[in-house]
């Protein structure tokens, strides 16, 4: 009787191995690797009227990857505020970046240019690589905290973690996995946000169903939005911006 218990141990600990071991390698090489896109690291100036300094941050999303950078959202983003702005117009976001190395390698390049809005696309990547809330929040509200030393009327836009659940590499159940982790990660976003005045753009929120019902709006990768998956995302963040310009700061009344 023990040896047959031992047995069924064994079994099922081997037939969960193999799950595991099936289910990360449908993860690693479901779908083609896509370059991240180049782009301009200095300033453009796009527009006219009033002068806007407007910086992105973050991870591949906000540099495209999946596309060309011309259609990514921090494009047509900055094409947005241009409409009614003399936009000077930086991207320092970097493929693969968490909230932490946003703080650490990218906040330092932001402050330079005491920016007047930010948008702050993270989240996907503390989904993914399991980070605490805790630690999220810590590094997000370092970089607010610094944004509004540097300049006290910044507007910071925040996107939080897309839909991870709708990705079309994960399978069951690492997608369900997803869906609990994009959750959490937008659950201590939204903690910060609402303490410190900043603006939500819920590109998960506004566009999971979509995504879940085409998969074709994904790259090769079938990780990365593509260009039709980023036009989704763009009018939610142009949103955004459009609110966090409105919104007087609690500490200095309206943006000027």
């Amino acid at each position: 009787m023990k040896h047959r218990i031992i047995l069924i141990i064994i079994s099922v600990v081997l037939v969960f191995l193999l799950f595991v071991l099936v289910e990360f390698l449908i993860v690693k090489f479901n779908g083609s690797a896509v370059p991240s896109p180049k782009i301009q690291r200095g300033l453009t100036v796009l527009g006219s009227g009033p002068k806007l300094t407007y910086v992105v941050m973050g991870d591949s999303t906000a540099i495209g990857q999946g596309t060309d950078y011309e259609h990514s959202y921090a494009v047509a983003s900055a094409k947005h505020l241009a409409q009614k702005y003399l936009v000077n117009f930086v991207n320092v976001g970097v493929s693969g970046a968490v909230a932490k190395t946003v703080l650490d390698a990218q906040l330092r390049q932001a402050l330079m240019y005491k920016p007047d809005v930010v948008l702050l696309a993270v989240g996907a990547n503390d989904a993914t690589h399991l980070t605490s809330g805790k630690t999220i929040q810590t590094s997000i509200k370092q970089i607010v905290d610094s944004l509004k030393k540097a300049n006290s009327q910044v507007r910071i836009v925040v996107t939080g973690s897309p839909a991870i659940d709708s990705v079309s590499r994960f399978p069951w159940p690492v997608k369900q996995l997803m869906g609990l982790r994009t959750r959490q990660v937008n659950s201590a976003l939204t903690t910060v946000i609402k303490q410190s005045h900043l603006t939500f753009a819920p590109i998960a929120d506004k566009t999971r169903a979509a995504f879940l019902a085409d998969p074709t709006l994904f790259a090769a990768d079938k990780f990365h939005p593509n260009a039709r998956g980023y036009a989704l995302w763009a009018p939610v963040i142009n949103d955004a911006l459009d609110e966090a310009l409105q919104i007087p700061s609690p500490e200095n009344g309206p943006n000027p």
